[in-house]
């Protein structure tokens, strides 16, 4: 049973929706990335964390220091927000927490949003940022990747982007709440359309005509990883909410994901809404949540 605090976060959902749709208007997409940086701020602002600026290869991004963190590890972390919204910045709370929890330094990185920049451009700056952190001497069993929503879907794709460039796999990859089917077709899409309060299948196709282009493939594996190669690819840990219409976005790439050999490990939190996460330290799903990908993260990473 959900925790009376996920019920309120619920609600909490349920008033934006109604104010936003309730208009009876179509919101600019400016209107629409302002809404999402309100509501990805739901978590508490962790103690002890310094953030910094910097340019991981020419893509802006911040360093999110725990007192005491190890140096010598980093989580690299890209975004949610459907690649057309959101930023480090409605992240912070959470990335600094799951930083905490790991016991490591994490680098957020202000990825290229659609419509203003479409696939391959999100790709192609985590990729950029992760041969930056290379060249500054991060040993890759020493790096792991991290993102949730369209951020999990493209963790897995920057994985399969480290393959194709001839870079050696990190040490591990964590995908919250991944979306990795740009078309819509696992059947949770339908099945939980009644219980998913945040995603339903035409924000999605919007979502994902915007970061295709009009030229775009919607089954190009490094946009929909649920048609990546999995071969040879890092250990990976998923963690989804039981009432997700991505849903079987998450189950489907864990059976290909294991079907070719690589080490998989697949969470399912009954009740949970899409990255539920980003509650954490008010919601004792998501805390828990946090803290079971840092014990999972800490022993990848050598820590």
């Amino acid at each position: 049973m959900a925790s009376p605090q996920a019920e309120a976060q619920k609600a909490i959902i349920i008033q934006f929706r109604e104010q936003v749709l309730g208009s009876g208007t179509v919101p600019t997409l400016e209107e629409q990335r302002a809404g999402a940086m309100a509501m990805g701020q739901s978590g508490t602002v962790p103690d002890g964390v310094t953030i910094t600026e910097a340019y991981a290869g020419g893509v802006r991004a911040y360093w999110n220091d725990p007192e005491g963190c190890a140096q010598d590890r980093v989580l690299l972390y890209v975004h949610g927000g459907g690649y057309v919204l959101m930023s480090p910045k409605s992240h912070e709370r959470l990335v600094a927490h799951l930083a905490k929890a790991t016991g490591c330094r994490a680098l957020s990185i202000d990825y290229r949003l659609a419509p203003e920049h479409p696939h391959p451009a999100a790709v192609e700056d985590a990729l950029s940022a992760y041969r930056w952190l290379l060249g500054l001497g991060y040993e890759p069993s020493k790096i792991a990747i991290s993102g949730d929503s369209a951020g999990g879907g493209f963790t897995l794709a920057t994985l399969v982007a480290i393959r194709q460039a001839g870079l050696p796999q990190p040490a591990a990859a964590v995908p919250l709440s991944p979306w990795t089917d740009l078309e819509g077709t696992g059947e949770s899409m339908t099945s939980k359309a009644d219980v998913d309060l945040m995603v339903g299948r035409e924000v999605l196709q919007g979502m994902a005509a915007a970061f295709l282009g009009p030229n775009g493939n919607a089954r190009d594996p490094l946009a929909a990883p649920l048609y990546a190669d999995y071969k040879g690819l890092a250990p990976i840990y998923i963690q989804v909410g039981g009432d997700e219409t991505l849903l079987d976005d998450s189950t489907r790439v864990a059976e290909k994901a294991k079907a070719a050999g690589v080490e998989v490990k697949i969470d399912i939190f009954p009740e949970m809404q899409h990255v539920f996460q980003g509650s954490v330290g008010n919601m004792p799903e998501a805390t828990d949540a946090v803290a079971r990908v840092g014990a999972w993260l800490r022993p990848k990473l050598g820590l």
